[in-house]
């Protein structure tokens, strides 16, 4: 299909934008200097983290509710990229974290409930790849998505509850309008990318579950022969 090249032109596009903004049109921040620039890369994969983890809570309940197993289908590829975009941000933090706070890591709020965010999700894909094709499996993991997803609310409010101190520069400010307009055109690129990779995960599965399909079928036709 044609919307695949186009996509991915502009995807592209966008991250060549983004990298152009953050390390040539932001400036460089007074206290940590050039590795401040990981907060570019690092804030809007936390946020499409929860997108693809909310994408898959919704799937998840439709699927619950009787919409049939491509919502099923289409809550696994949202879970997936979710975790992919997760994982850069567990990798991006303690890049950040070493040279500003002397750790690598920091059992503090905001890290700790994220951390469980992930492997909440983790374990739901765990359960779901792993788990077997029945009914029953399927509707416990369709279950599990969309109990973890209020999980993002105690996540994003951690640094306020329990007085972390991981930095709120949603509400803390601190950011020069240069540094908010690098994150809103890392953001869009990177929210390109995960339609993208949302787009062509959901069709990988789905062709999988076809051809899934298609061998049970001759499987039984072979067995009448």
């Amino acid at each position: 299909m044609k919307v695949f090249p186009a996509l991915t032109a502009v995807a592209t596009a966008g991250v060549l934008a983004a990298l152009y903004m953050v390390f040539e049109y932001a400036p460089l921040e007074a206290d940590m200097g050039v590795v401040q620039k990981i907060f570019y890369f690092h804030l809007p994969s936390a946020w499409l983290c929860y997108l693809g983890f909310l994408i898959g809570a919704g799937a998840s309940a439709g699927y619950l509710w009787g919409k049939g197993p491509k919502w099923d289908l289409f809550a696994l590829s949202a879970v997936e990229v979710g975790l992919l975009f997760g994982a850069i941000v567990l990798v991006t933090g303690p890049l950040w974290a070493r040279p500003v706070w002397g750790v690598w890591w920091k059992w503090e709020p905001r890290l700790t409930t994220m951390l469980l965010l992930i492997i909440f999700y983790a374990a739901y894909w765990v359960l779901r790849v792993y788990g077997g094709e029945s009914e029953g499996v399927r509707r416990f993991a369709a279950a599990l998505g969309v109990f973890g997803a209020p999980n993002i609310y105690f996540v994003n409010q951690a640094v306020k509850m329990w007085r972390g101190v991981h930095p709120d520069v949603i509400r803390g400010g601190g950011l020069a309008p240069s540094m908010w307009t690098a994150v809103w055109v890392s953001l869009a690129a990177l929210l390109l990318v995960f339609a993208l990779l949302l787009t062509l995960r959901y069709r990988a599965r789905r062709d999988e579950r076809a051809a899934r399909l298609l061998r049970r079928r001759l499987g039984r036709i072979g067995g009448l022969s």
